[in-house]
């Protein structure tokens, strides 16, 4: 799915957290929204997925303008923060968000089976999510946002508090639903991160600074890496 973001501005409280934000995704890209925290990448997602509503711009998706109730069929959306029911195991959970996105019966339970796999959540499919570690739960969030089979996938801050062996895994998993066709926008403010993806918007005090590929970025700084760009436009 393509998405276009058109002078997007949006403020709480009088307080302006984006400001004319504009940038084009193509179908079947993976993009990086790399910036520190407070930055405005979570606003960003949220407006994409129709949560939140532009003051001023406007989202395109597949030319439909967001919000709009049909493009949620085609989006998934993972948050920073577990969206999880702990009282009940894994496999509940995504028979229960499965019914939400009008999956029932054997479907349900084969797709479920799948994603699981997916992120090797088998063995543990029938465990209280109380008992998930929070790499375990990361996972879970994962397979509930592809359990419909999206053609749109947003990530915020997917990798946050996991240690570096998982952290790896989980990308792999983001690189090969990319493989698939799935357009993926993730956020991070891990610098190395970016390089695992096609193109990185990299987000500073609630402006775009740069939108690129990945390696045109990396050639802009004096030494290779990409948080100089930051530095670079503070000096501005």
């Amino acid at each position: 799915m393509k998405v276009e973001l058109k002078n997007l501005m949006k403020k709480f409280s009088n307080k302006i957290v984006l400001s004319d934000v504009s940038f084009t995704v193509e179908s079947g890209d993976m993009i990086c929204l790399l910036g520190p925290s407070g930055a405005g990448k979570t606003t960003l997602i949220r407006l994409i997925t129709g949560a939140l509503k532009t003051d001023k711009g406007n989202i395109l998706i597949d030319s439909i303008k967001v919000p709009n109730w049909d493009l949620i069929k085609s989006i998934g959306f993972m948050p920073q923060e577990n969206a999880l029911y702990t009282d009940i195991s894994g496999f509940d959970n995504l028979k229960f968000f499965g019914r939400l996105y009008g999956l029932s019966g054997k479907a349900l339970n084969h797709r479920a089976n799948e994603v699981l796999a997916l992120v090797q959540l088998e063995e543990d499919k029938n465990k209280l999510v109380s008992q998930y570690s929070g790499g375990m739960k990361k996972r879970l969030s994962l397979a509930i946002a592809l359990l419909h089979n999206p053609k749109l996938l947003l990530l915020d801050e997917p990798t946050v508090g996991i240690d570096p062996v998982l952290r790896k895994s989980i990308w792999d998993n983001f690189q090969q639903i990319n493989r698939n066709g799935v357009t993926i926008i993730v956020s991070t403010h891990v610098m190395d991160e970016a390089s695992r993806c096609k193109k990185a918007a990299l987000i500073y005090h609630g402006r775009l600074i740069e939108y690129d590929f990945v390696e045109k970025l990396i050639s802009k700084t004096p030494n290779g890496n990409l948080e100089e760009l930051f530095f670079m436009a503070e000096e501005k």
